[in-house]
């Protein structure tokens, strides 16, 4: 039987004190070159990575797979070198000048009726500089996914549905906290690795690996402790969320 979405892994690395990022919501840059090698691992075993528009204005980039292995295990199983990088924003406000869009991977849009006009209209506008077809670029985006939800979002349980009939049944999830709080209201997240970085960053406004409004105690997702590894100052924790 088809899976009815993809098995889907949420990777993040946060402060000791549960932060992602720091009261500016600066690019987090604080994990070790040990996690950065974990996180680019997790993106070699997907199909396609998910990030929110808020996690791709912070550092104007994405992790591309680079480990020779890595690429030769991506290639021996008939798959592209890099996975499929998802872009998910309900207003599609993105600067197409990021060297996000100069990278060498395959970019999609997941974004509303009105979030697909707006970056439609945006890339007219790059398109009408009186340059001949031949000198134009391509698109910034491969391809355009368009679901609606009711109040105005995007409506990922029905998109998540529909990846897997374009043959993504692995998706890692890299950020941020309002994401990956969506995808867990909606039960669609199968497991998660934190990594547990030493440092304290605090502040109130600071972000969390889950933001949102939240769950109450007696409501809130449960997890079964899979694996528990540290490399030097980080420990590394996998999760699966329980049914």
């Amino acid at each position: 039987m088809m899976q009815h979405r993809p098995y889907t892994t949420v990777v993040l690395a946060m402060s000791a004190d549960g932060k992602i990022a720091d009261f500016r919501r600066s690019p987090a840059r604080f994990g070790s070159g040990a996690d950065k090698a974990h996180l680019e691992k997790q993106i070699a075993a997907s199909d396609a990575v998910l990030l929110g528009a808020g996690t791709l204005r912070a550092y104007g980039t994405t992790l591309t797979v680079s480990q020779p292995m890595l690429l030769q295990h991506r290639i021996k199983a008939g798959k592209s070198p890099q996975p499929v990088h998802i872009v998910i924003t309900q207003s599609a406000d993105l600067d197409p000048e990021i060297k996000f869009f100069q990278q060498p991977i395959e970019r999609w849009l997941l974004t509303t009726t009105m979030g697909a006009r707006s970056w439609q209209k945006r890339e007219q506008k790059l398109d009408s500089t009186g340059l001949t077809l031949a000198d134009k670029s391509p698109p910034k985006f491969n391809h355009i996914m368009v679901f609606d939800a009711p109040t105005g979002n995007v409506d990922t349980s029905t998109a998540l549905q529909h990846m897997v009939s374009l043959h993504i049944t692995r998706l890692a999830v890299l950020g941020g906290g309002e994401l990956v709080a969506a995808l867990l209201q909606s039960n669609l997240i199968d497991e998660l690795w934190l990594t547990v970085c030493p440092l304290i960053l605090g502040g109130a406004s600071a972000p969390t690996p889950v933001g949102g409004v939240g769950f109450l105690s007696q409501l809130a997702p449960k997890l079964q402790l899979l694996e528990v590894h540290q490399v030097e100052q980080e420990v590394f924790l996998h999760y699966r969320l329980q049914p």
